[in-house]
């Protein structure tokens, strides 16, 4: 129970982080100094592009983003060093 419970903790770190890094990445889009916190690359199942799956009855449609930014990985190697702390 003991390891699932630590798992659980890192897991909502490392969301925790990246979504921290990913809401400085916003703020620091537009700054002068700190735009370089913002170069993200966006990879995945696009929109535009999505996954159809149709059983007949059911027709499922998937489609995932991911957008990592320079600050969003700040965030998460942080996070894992807090629980590194822990």
């Amino acid at each position: 129970m003991r390891k699932r419970n630590r798992l659980l903790v890192l897991t909502l770190l490392l969301v925790f982080g990246a979504a921290v890094g990913g809401f400085l990445s916003e703020l620091a889009k537009d700054s002068q100094y700190f735009g370089w916190l913002s170069l993200s690359k966006q990879f995945g199942i696009s929109n535009q592009s999505p996954v159809f799956v149709d059983l007949g009855i059911v027709s499922l449609t998937f489609g995932m983003m991911f957008n990592v930014s320079v600050s969003s990985i700040i965030g998460i190697i942080i996070a894992a060093l807090v629980y590194r702390k822990l």
